[in-house]
């Protein structure tokens, strides 16, 4: 059965599977307009999502090809990857924040084998072992990097600009710019009142930015001809306290389930990363690298039952909190060490 949600006042909500994926599946909405059904995000390139998704349209009268535009919260594969595909169909715009918008480009022009380069050089200046960096390079030896998600996803056509109305006859949905997850993450204000009457401003499509149970994943958003020392976390956690302000009667998210009370979940995120850093100043009073972190930080299952791929994200994951400590002054380098390591200051 296709799985769809009415959410009233024009708003639905469709389940499109992620392949081999906790998470288990993209809430794509669907946005009623006076020019046609606007989808925001598409889900994951798949032929099973791509049936979920047509399926999911046709349930509610719509035809893919009935498709006006598509807004993305942000450039991930579960979120973009479709869209493309809709676009083709159906003649739609595509519409992205910039910063997002340059990671997809970028993608696209870059070889892939060079990106695998780029994330080999990254693991080691962070104190991943040789026996991690040793299936990247294999993989690009093998040529394996061809058939990583994401290389040639759709260019937006559109840009989205912060505070903007987005152009959607009749409707009133506003962007909210919200990097942290990635450069170019947004949330979509629908600034209009609530189909079933629940006290606040609108609903928030939130994207990964604001999730019911789930922390989203904050690691490194780099450019590897840029050397700008980017601050992912403290992004999101201004962001998060952005979004607590607007005063939401209900989130939509991209993942698990509509919830109210977007400023109690936002002190829950907010008191969940002060806690995190109070405790990763625990473990430097020893000096340890990036990767040495990640292997004693908690995570939702020991250390030696993480998968190779998702031990990349802690350790990116473990890399922006440390960058965050070291902006706020409460921890440092240590001088002349390769890999780098960090220490608490005291």
């Amino acid at each position: 059965m296709t799985q769809v949600t009415e959410h009233g006042g024009g708003v639905w909500s469709l389940r499109v599977p992620i392949p081999d994926n906790p998470l288990g599946h993209t809430l794509v909405h669907v946005l009623d307009t006076d020019r046609g059904p606007v989808l925001i995000d598409t889900g994951w390139d798949d032929p099973d999502s791509w049936t979920e998704l047509t399926d999911g349209l046709a349930a509610l009268g719509i035809s893919v090809r009935d498709v006006h535009g598509v807004v993305i919260t942000h450039h991930h594969p579960d979120h973009h990857g479709l869209s493309g595909r809709v676009r083709e169909e159906s003649g739609a715009w595509i519409a992205m924040h910039a910063a997002d918008t340059a990671v997809v480009r970028r993608t696209r022009e870059s070889e892939p084998e060079a990106w695998l380069d780029y994330l080999a050089r990254k693991l080691a200046a962070v104190g991943a072992p040789e026996e991690h960096t040793a299936p990247l390079l294999a993989a690009r030896a093998s040529g394996r990097a061809r058939t990583l998600p994401g290389l040639r996803s759709a260019l937006p056509d559109r840009e989205i600009l912060p505070g903007e109305l987005l152009d959607l006859a009749g409707r009133r949905l506003r962007a909210v710019w919200t990097p942290g997850h990635t450069p170019g993450h947004v949330c979509l204000h629908l600034e209009e009142d609530h189909p079933a009457n629940l006290p606040g401003h609108g609903r928030l499509f939130s994207g990964d930015h604001l999730l019911p149970g789930i922390s989203p994943h904050i690691g490194l958003y780099e450019d590897p001809d840029d050397d700008t020392v980017t601050d992912p976390l403290g992004d999101y956690l201004d962001s998060l306290e952005r979004i607590g302000r607007l005063g939401v009667a209900e989130v939509l998210p991209a993942h698990q389930y509509a919830f109210p009370d977007a400023a109690g979940r936002v002190r829950e995120l907010l008191d969940h990363h002060e806690e995190r850093l109070t405790g990763l100043l625990g473990l430097l009073v020893t000096p340890l690298t990036p990767w040495q972190l990640a292997e004693r930080m908690e995570w939702n299952r020991p250390w030696e039952r993480i998968p190779y791929g998702s031990r990349n994200i802690a350790v990116s994951e473990a890399e922006a909190h440390v960058r965050r400590l070291v902006k706020l002054g409460r921890a440092e380098a240590v001088p002349g060490t390769d890999p780098v390591t960090y220490t608490a200051v005291r």
